[in-house]
């Protein structure tokens, strides 16, 4: 499906992290052009004020709200927003987790968190649960989250999240996609039968500002290949339209999309059983009590009378 035959969004309500710039601001012009009423979640409220405000004025006529944050990274940024979104809408029907990036050097959040993990894994995972009834509620429903085909060649290092120690700056960037799309199987496979989809793409290799304050040669060769070969922003938002928009995808889940259609991934990311271990431990970090495991017997007082005959 290309960008001319995507089908009305009209009266859908799309949710984007990372809006204000990139793969997240392509994305959000798209989705507001199709008619979605369109929730930009961004850094700094006058900012997404202002990118909201040139949507507007390039669709006359398109509904798109602004919900700024200090700081996505941290807990006290995602549960701000999710409070918000579930205070101003009653339905959601698709969220986008575009909002990423990588550090040149270690930082920790005012969490204590290393960063790349706290924006790039944990973010998505906790707002995605924090909204998770809401979805379900408005269901059929989708959760899109842009990854990366930096997956490729990372391992999930179980004994070091937090890369506290010798830390590289592309290698830790990739590890968290590869971590993503591990969430997105595992979240995928607890959503089951709730309507709610969830899938992870690779958006190509985008001319943008990524990379742009990351010091070191990976960096810097990262910057002068995608000035050089990169995609434009418009052309990488094709396959998050796809996932928000097609409905021959109604009931897709679980998979990991590149150029519009479904690739496996590293091995690493079909591992579905590091899925599992992965989400349970980012729940830790997260303290939050998580969904459902469908594939488990529920326990406890009430699952014990369910069993008891009658």
């Amino acid at each position: 499906m290309d960008g001319s035959s995507l089908p009305s969004l009209r009266g859908r309500i799309v949710v984007l992290t990372g809006a204000t710039s990139g793969i997240g601001l392509a994305t959000a012009r798209r989705v507001a052009a199709l008619g979605a009423r369109t929730v930009l979640v961004g850094r700094g409220e006058s900012r997404v004020r202002g990118i909201a405000d040139s949507i507007r004025a390039a669709s006359p006529g398109a509904e798109v709200d602004a919900v700024g944050v200090d700081d996505l990274a941290v807990r006290a940024g995602w549960e701000q927003v999710a409070a918000r979104l579930r205070d101003d809408y009653p339905t959601i029907h698709v969220l986008v987790h575009a909002a990423g990036a990588m550090f040149g050097e270690r930082q920790e959040t005012a969490d204590g968190i290393e960063r790349t993990f706290a924006l790039n894994v944990l973010a998505p995972l906790g707002l995605t649960l924090q909204l998770a009834d809401r979805l379900i509620a408005s269901a059929p429903a989708r959760v899109v989250l842009v990854a990366s085909a930096a997956h490729r060649g990372a391992r999930v290092p179980w004994d070091d999240l937090e890369a506290r120690h010798g830390y590289r700056p592309f290698a830790v960037y990739g590890r968290s996609k590869l971590e993503l799309i591990l969430l997105t199987r595992e979240l995928a496979r607890r959503l089951r039968g709730t309507g709610v989809t969830v899938n992870a793409l690779h958006p190509g290799f985008i001319r943008s500002g990524f990379g742009h304050n990351t010091p070191g040669a990976t960096a810097a060769t990262v910057r002068v290949l995608a000035s050089v070969a990169g995609r434009s922003p418009e052309r990488g938002a094709q396959t998050p339209l796809r996932l928000i928009s097609d409905p021959s995808l109604d009931g897709v889940t679980g998979e990991y999309f590149s150029n519009g259609r479904i690739v496996p991934g590293s091995s690493a990311s079909r591992d579905l059983e590091s899925a599992r271990r992965l989400y349970e431990a980012c729940l830790r970090y997260l303290a939050l009590p998580g969904l459902p495991d469908p594939d488990r017997p529920a326990h406890g007082p009430v699952a014990a009378a369910k069993a008891a005959p009658a």
